[in-house]
C-alpha cells in the first residue's frame, strides 16, 4: 500500500489559487486527493482548477472571504454538500509586512488588521474544519489534518516588520496548542515555513546584487525554492505517515521548516 496515496480524501485550501497555495493544491490533486479551493476571486480559482484539469483528483471552487466567519461556513456546507467529508485544512491566507517603518511609528489600525488578515483566516478556517473533522471522530472515523502556511519572520524576526513576524508567531502557538487539543481524536495540526520561494513579489529583491551577496548568506534557510515545492510537504502531512509529527518540528531538504 502506498502510504502517500490520498485517493478519496478531501483537502480545504484557502489561498489555494496561486503562489504556495496553488502549489499545494495541485499536488494533492496529483495525488488522488479532492480538493476545495477556497478564494475571493472568481476568476482565479476558475483558473487554478483549469490548472488541475487531468488530475486524479476532484477540483472544486468556493468564492470565500476565510476572514469572514459567515463566508467559511457557507462554503464549508457546500464543499461537505459535494464531497460528504473534509479530511484536512490548508490555510493559506495573510499579507505580507506592508512596508518598512519603525515600530514607534505604527498604528493601531496597522496592527489590528495585519493581525486580522493574517490570525482570522487560519482561526475560521480551521474552526470549521475542527468541528466537522471532531464530529466525525466521534462517529468512529478519527482522522483530520490542520495545516498553516506561516513564515520564517516568525522564528528569525523581520527588520521593521515585526508585527508581520509576531501575527505568524501567533499562528504557530495556535497550531502547536491546536496539535495537542486535537491529537485524541487522531487530528494532527502543523504550521509549514516557507523560505525563499520564487515569486514576482521576491523577483525584486533577488534583482539587487548587493541584497543577494551580503544578505542571502546570512539568512539560515536560504534555499531559493519553487512554490510547488510546499506539494511535497502537503501531500506527506496530508497522509497517514505524518500522524506522529504533530507539532514537532523538522527541516526538509535543508531548507523548508515545519511544525
Amino acid at each position: 500500500m502506498n502510504i502517500f496515496d490520498l485517493t478519496g480524501r478531501v483537502a480545504v485550501v484557502t489561498g489555494g489559487n496561486g503562489g504556495i497555495g496553488l502549489g499545494i493544491a495541485q499536488a494533492l490533486a496529483a495525488q488522488g486527493c479532492n480538493v476545495s479551493i477556497w478564494g475571493r476571486n472568481a476568476e482565479k480559482n476558475k483558473s487554478a482548477a483549469a490548472s488541475m484539469a487531468g488530475s486524479p483528483g476532484k477540483v472544486d471552487t468556493r468564492v470565500c472571504d476565510v476572514t469572514d466567519p459567515a463566508s467559511v461556513n457557507t462554503a464549508m456546507k457546500a464543499t461537505l454538500d459535494t464531497f460528504g467529508r473534509v479530511d484536512g485544512c490548508f490555510a493559506n491566507a495573510g499579507i505580507g509586512g506592508g512596508g518598512r517603518r519603525a515600530f514607534i511609528d505604527r498604528t493601531e489600525e496597522e496592527w489590528r488588521t495585519m493581525f486580522a488578515t493574517n490570525l482570522d483566516g487560519v482561526f475560521h478556517a480551521f474552526q470549521a474544519a475542527a468541528r466537522h473533522m471532531t464530529d466525525r471522530a466521534n462517529a468512529g472515523d478519527p482522522f483530520g489534518r490542520l495545516v498553516a502556511t506561516s513564515s520564517i519572520a516568525s522564528i528569525f524576526g523581520t527588520a521593521r516588520n515585526e508585527h508581520y513576524a509576531a501575527s505568524k508567531a501567533a499562528i504557530n502557538a495556535m497550531v502547536r496548542a491546536l496539535g495537542v487539543e486535537l491529537a485524541r481524536f487522531g487530528i494532527t495540526a502543523n504550521a509549514i515555513l516557507p523560505g525563499w520561494i520564487k515569486s514576482e513579489m521576491t523577483a525584486g529583491i533577488m534583482a539587487n546584487e548587493k541584497f543577494v551577496a551580503n544578505v542571502m548568506p546570512r539568512i539560515p534557510m536560504r534555499r531559493f525554492g519553487e512554490a510547488s515545492d510546499f506539494g511535497g510537504i502537503a501531500v506527506y502531512l496530508m497522509s497517514k505517515a505524518s500522524s506522529y509529527h504533530t507539532t514537532d518540528c523538522f527541516v526538509i531538504d535543508g531548507a523548508y521548516a515545519a511544525y
